[in-house]
């Protein structure tokens, strides 16, 4: 099995790349901790260079999910302050494969121009995963009043429009929520990489027909499929946090001297870094796997969880081996491998953790599923 990129993958890739690169210096992004997080500069040069409209009806060159996922793969190697993964992922992709003519027509281009910004409201605490709902929807007519409490909500001071999942006695529904609008209130949260968050509050925040993503007959499946994605997404930029932070213990103790030599020359150093590399592209594969299958529409309940178990797990290992290999250098808030650390720490928050993934994926196997 041939597992390299065709070209036009790698060229996408190479292009996200070098864009990242060049403008996440470490003083830009401690410019931009200081500041709002979100770098406007950057995103709309990805925008202009056509990597905010990956995975969007009509692209050009039949771009979909796995190559979103090779750019997000990019912007996690790079640390970037950009809500890619909350909008594009989140965001435009299950707005482009389950909403209107006229809901693409209103929010797609200017996600691709990068305009608009988009997010999704998917934790509530004390729930065990997305599809277990606190908040509800009352239907009024041709619309809907939503009610209930969302937690750590990505860019949502900075969304147009916050995807919400919610139960009817119907089903579930999905909707797209003003967080400017009646009813609904943000209360400022910050992640454990610094991201900022919200929580968002919806007091009988009314939401109109044309609003609706899916209505409760079918919104079961379009949060399945929110939560399936989101999760790969996630994982793919995990897998470029991990991957940097690797980089850096590389170069750091081929260049530490001990006892007159580099400290990768001692033997426990390198088995410790050899096995962070195993772990490395253990999270690439299973990724790329979930990924191409989500693309090509196929099942891929335990892929995702494989996925998943692998972005949790290499993201704490990983980065453990990272922070031991550095000695005392990787707690200095100078030097970059802390932004690392703490990006992997919230991935695998937001994941729920490998023990959980794991117990999901047992009881998948077990099921024959």
């Amino acid at each position: 099995m041939d597992f390299a990129l065709s070209e036009s993958e790698e060229a996408l890739r190479t292009l996200a790349a070098r864009i990242l690169a060049e403008r996440t210096t470490p003083e830009r992004l401690r410019a931009l901790e200081a500041g709002d997080w979100f770098d406007r500069e950057l995103w709309q040069t990805l925008a202009r260079a056509g990597l905010c409209e990956i995975a969007q009806p009509g692209n050009e060159g039949g771009l979909g999910f796995f190559e979103l996922c090779l750019v997000l793969e990019e912007v996690g190697r790079n640390v970037a302050p950009v809500p890619a993964v909350a909008t594009l992922a989140l965001g435009a992709l299950p707005i482009a494969r389950f909403g209107t003519d006229a809901q693409r027509k209103r929010w797609l281009p200017g996600v691709a121009a990068g305009e608009t910004l988009l997010s999704a409201a998917l934790f509530e605490l004390g729930s065990d995963g997305p599809a277990e709902l606190a908040t509800t929807a009352t239907r009024t007519g041709p619309g809907f009043v939503l009610g209930g409490l969302k937690d750590c909500v990505p860019a949502a001071a900075l969304a147009t429009r916050i995807l919400v999942p919610a139960r009817t006695p119907e089903g579930v529904g999905v909707f797209l929520v003003d967080p400017r609008g009646k009813g609904v209130t943000l209360e400022p949260q910050t992640a454990t990489s610094g991201e900022p968050q919200a929580r968002l509050r919806l007091s009988a925040a009314p939401v109109g027909a044309d609003d609706v993503l899916a209505e409760p007959t079918r919104g079961r499946e379009v949060l399945d499929w929110m939560a399936d994605h989101g999760r790969v997404a996630l994982a793919a930029l995990q897998t470029g946090v991990i991957a940097r932070a690797l980089k850096l213990t590389a170069e750091y103790t081929t260049t530490r001297q001990q006892f007159d030599r580099p400290i990768a020359t001692f033997q426990a150093v390198a088995q410790r870094a050899a096995d962070a590399y195993i772990q490395v592209e253990a999270c690439r594969l299973a990724t790329w796997q979930a990924a191409l299958r989500l693309a090509a529409g196929e099942i891929a309940t335990r892929e995702v969880a494989v996925a998943t178990y692998w972005a949790a797990e290499a993201g704490h290992l990983v980065l453990a081996a990272a922070q031991h290999l550095h000695g005392g250098m990787g707690f200095d808030c100078d030097y970059p491998l802390h932004r690392h650390y703490l990006w992997a720490k919230q991935i695998e928050l937001q994941l729920g953790g490998a023990s959980a993934e794991l117990e999901r994926l047992g009881n998948l196997l077990s099921k024959g599923a």
